[in-house]
């Protein structure tokens, strides 16, 4: 199968965000193809025959646009200076900094450094070490939690937590109560986590 000689008039679609639209270019007297799209204009009717108000131009057109395409145009000189402060952007929090529920660490707001921020974020995920330099993983710590024990606890204070645990929450020890079976899963999880930890080896 031939491959399509890319040239300078033709670029590569995949980098240069050509989409075969099917309109003509929007610039007045101009007959070619509206193959690349452009922000609408300001307080232009969105919708109808352009999916989100988007203005199509071929591409010496959208080139024109691009270089007369002005960010900061109808900016105050405050909102300039808003905008290009060298911290600008970060103070919105990212998906791996945004708390949806639970602890995930560090919150982005708790810091004026983004790189602090990200320091942070690390060293709350880095694996734990015991006294006797086993590494804990994250499910690990996650694990000893639940079952309420300490980071140097051995196989025999592992062992009878768990034993305790299971006496607590089974029904077969509560005459028959199940209101502990969601706590009882999830120390039998833990329970396995940690019986299979290279930390507890």
């Amino acid at each position: 199968m031939a491959r399509e000689k890319i040239g300078k008039d033709r670029p590569n679609t995949r980098f240069h965000g050509r989409v075969e639209s099917g309109r003509s270019c929007e610039a007045p007297g101009c007959g070619e193809a509206g193959e690349f799209r452009a922000p609408p204009l300001e307080g232009a009717p969105q919708g109808g025959d352009r999916p989100s108000g988007y203005r199509w131009f071929c591409l010496d057109h959208v080139r024109a646009f691009n270089a007369g395409y002005n960010y900061f145009a109808g900016m105050t000189a405050e909102e300039i200076h808003d905008a290009q402060r060298p911290l600008a952007g970060w103070e919105r929090e990212t998906r791996a900094f945004a708390r949806a529920g639970g602890d995930h660490g560090p919150r982005w707001a708790d810091f004026a450094d983004p790189l602090d921020a990200i320091g942070a974020k690390f060293r709350a995920n880095v694996r734990a070490e015991r006294k006797d330099g086993r590494p804990l993983t994250p499910g690990d710590r996650s694990a000893l939690k639940v079952m309420d024990l300490e980071v140097d606890a051995d196989r025999t204070a592992l062992r009878k937590r768990y034993s305790e645990l299971v006496r607590r929450y089974h029904p077969d020890r509560n005459g028959g109560d199940r209101s502990h079976e969601d706590a009882l899963q999830k120390v039998i999880a833990a329970y396995q986590q940690l019986k299979g930890s290279a930390a507890f080896a």
